[in-house]
């Protein structure tokens, strides 16, 4: 079944996303968290970063959250603001002085290297965002101004069953106002369990357009296993296609399904690529063998946000996994969550050129 995207002159927006972001701190370089001298900050949340590229690729994107009204919760909307994304559709949450009620969550990161895989730590309970209810937005209001894709994903439904239902009310609305509607899986075990996940996705899957998520994604979230892929090593594309073919043939209105393919040689190289299910057809990327990573956190979220791009410009599928694994790529050379890179950058990899300096 195919895309059918709005065209850009009648909407207000490209793309609205929704989700929690968060306030990362990492140690310098490689380093422990127990040992910091110091942490670097960092602004990113899985569906913010979606919208904070394609707002950088000059797309009209906005986004949906619930923040607390202190300088943490200015410093995301400042962040996305800078970028111009739209932050009025965020609710806002009174401060009580100590964050008993209503907090921005924090995560704290460290980079890994050789061996020692990165590792994410999380201190976001009594977050903002998973307090979020269905009626905190004015969801026709919002859809009648014209969006052309709504994006949203597993980390804000497992954060609590009242996040879940306000995902359900969102892609509700966007169905019926005629948006396309993506979804990455982005699977968190400690969110939620693998049995939680899919007992609560699946139902949400007939609202949905388009699917994303990697390897594990779509074994823990919706229960479809990876042939060939047990150890999570060793990627079979073959594996990924069996798979998704079962994906659509379980969800015959699925438009699209998307999935990076990660083979982790070690903290700093792994080799990356993706595969894009649409129009009937399979699309794989470019493989970047052993690929140098300065920072792993968001690559998914890049391709995500690349291959939207793409096809929100007129892109064929087979275009546009391309473009969206070179975005992923690309962000992963750089450190932080949001992307870092420019569309002249992304254009110049997806043409094929070099690293060679430039001056």
């Amino acid at each position: 079944m195919p895309l059918e995207i709005k065209p850009a002159d009648q909407c207000a927006y490209d793309v609205v996303t929704m989700g929690e972001c968060m306030i990362r701190l990492s140690p310098p370089g490689h380093g422990r968290i127990e040992f910091a001298p110091y942490f670097e900050t960092w602004v990113g949340g899985a569906e913010y970063n979606v919208a904070y590229a394609l707002s950088r690729y000059g797309l009209r994107t906005g986004w949906v959250s619930k923040l607390v009204d202190n300088p943490l919760g200015h410093l995301v909307r400042n962040h996305g603001r800078a970028q111009g994304m739209d932050m009025s559709h965020v609710a806002w949450a009174p401060f009580d002085g100590v964050g008993i009620a209503d907090r921005v969550g924090l995560d704290f990161t460290e980079v890994g290297t050789g061996i020692r895989p990165s590792v994410t730590m999380y201190d976001r309970g009594h977050a903002a965002a998973s307090h979020m209810k269905p009626e905190d937005v004015d969801w026709d209001a919002l859809f009648a101004k014209g969006i052309r894709w709504f994006h949203t994903g597993g980390i804000f439904t497992a954060l609590s069953d009242d996040c879940a239902a306000t995902v359900r009310a969102a892609l509700t609305a966007a169905r019926k106002a005629g948006a396309i509607t993506s979804y990455d899986l982005n699977f968190r075990s400690k969110l939620w369990t693998s049995e939680k996940a899919i007992a609560t996705t699946r139902p949400l899957v007939e609202l949905i357009d388009v699917l994303v998520g990697n390897e594990e994604d779509f074994q823990t979230v919706l229960g479809f296993e990876v042939e060939g892929a047990e150890n999570l090593q060793k990627l079979p594309v073959e594996g990924f296609k069996k798979m998704v073919t079962r994906v659509v043939e379980t969800f015959p209105h699925l438009k699209a399904v998307g999935t990076t393919m990660r083979e982790v040689t070690s903290g700093l190289l792994n080799n990356w690529s993706a595969i894009l299910y649409c129009d009937g057809e399979f699309h794989v990327s470019r493989k970047w063998e052993n690929l140098e990573i300065e920072d792993r956190v968001g690559g998914g979220d890049g391709f995500c946000s690349g291959f939207m791009y793409a096809l929100l410009d007129g892109m064929t599928p087979e275009e546009a996994v391309n473009f969206g694994a070179t975005h992923g790529a690309l962000l992963q050379s750089t450190r932080g969550d949001t992307s870092c890179i420019t569309l002249a950058e992304l254009k110049r990899a997806y043409g094929g050129a070099s690293a060679r300096i430039i001056r």
